[in-house]
């Protein structure tokens, strides 16, 4: 097989796995819009926003900081799975700097979403015990929900047994719900009542992400859609 065969294999792939976010996004959005009687056009503006509050009773500011939060954690609702397939392993040692102190040390990992996910989600902290549960249970939803157990917890304290045996339901039917149910589950609700000020949007993110990665965007995203649903 010739260089360019080869080059054109890979875009091929790399086509095919957009195609198939673009449809996750599309499905979601759309279910969740339905869901809450907005138009199902799979777009996220003022309207649906409103529309979501108003199905879920949220407030203005509970309302913005979930969404606000599920906006930057999927891409601005474009992506409902999270994606292992790093075609760098510079990109890899970046991300996961404390799992790979160096570039070699994750270059076997790039093009190699399988491999990757049992090197960083193999953890008893997530309920993880074995490489299949690490690809079973990896990001799913707005808010990227991680984990046997918290796909265990979500499937119980919901009453949706049948997440566990296909854990692909929170890609599109719960991608909200799995949000929603965080908030809740990790008493951030509460915090969400403060105000949505950049210190209150700072701590959220920690919650959620364990850091501070993209507070700039998320602290954007919560005020704007605060603006939305307060204007």
């Amino acid at each position: 097989m010739n260089r360019y065969e080869v080059n054109t294999g890979e875009w091929e792939t790399q086509n095919i796995r957009k195609a198939k976010r673009i449809d996750q996004m599309s499905t979601a959005m759309k279910l969740l819009q339905s869901k809450c009687g907005a138009v199902a056009d799979g777009h996220f503006g003022r309207n649906t926003a409103k529309a979501i509050c108003q199905h879920y009773d949220l407030s203005a500011k509970r309302g913005a900081h979930i969404l606000g939060q599920a906006s930057h954690e999927s891409g601005g609702f474009k992506r409902t799975k999270e994606s292992l397939y790093y075609s760098t392993p510079e990109r890899i040692q970046a991300v996961w700097p404390s799992r790979f102190k160096t570039v070699d040390d994750a270059r076997p990992y790039a093009k190699n979403p399988e491999a990757l996910a049992a090197k960083v989600y193999v953890r008893k902290s997530l309920g993880n015990m074995t490489e299949q549960d690490a690809i079973d249970f990896i990001g799913r939803g707005f808010i990227q929900l991680t984990g046997r157990t918290n796909y265990r917890s979500f499937a119980s304290d919901m009453r949706l047994p049948d997440i566990m045996e296909n854990p692909s339901l929170v890609e599109t039917e719960y991608a909200f719900e799995s949000a929603l149910w965080f908030f809740r589950k990790n008493n951030l609700m509460a915090l969400a009542d403060q105000g949505v000020d950049d210190d209150t949007i700072k701590t959220i993110s920690r919650k959620i992400n364990g850091g501070y990665h993209g507070l700039a965007h998320r602290q954007e995203e919560t005020k704007k859609i605060y603006d939305w649903l307060t204007g």
